[in-house]
């Protein structure tokens, strides 16, 4: 199955943004107040999770944008 040139760049760029944004993210939660108290809190640790889950996503979702491109340009047999 081929997905379309549109919907490809599309995953590619939300790929992107998941490299702007969850490291930004974790970069703001670590200096939060919240996240230490001894150690690390369960706020940091839920939202160190999330982080984890949602980039490790993004990344799939940026591979399958770049995979989708390059069956685009392929020629079909």
């Amino acid at each position: 199955m081929r997905i379309g040139r549109g919907v490809s760049t599309c995953l590619v760029l939300f790929g992107i943004w998941s490299w702007i944004l969850w490291p930004n993210f974790l970069k703001n939660i670590w200096a939060d107040d919240r996240s230490w108290n001894d150690g690390a809190t369960a706020f940091f640790l839920i939202h160190l999770a999330l982080t984890i889950v949602s980039f490790v996503a993004g990344n799939a979702i940026g591979w399958l944008g770049i995979k989708g491109l390059r069956a685009v340009r392929s020629p079909q047999p």
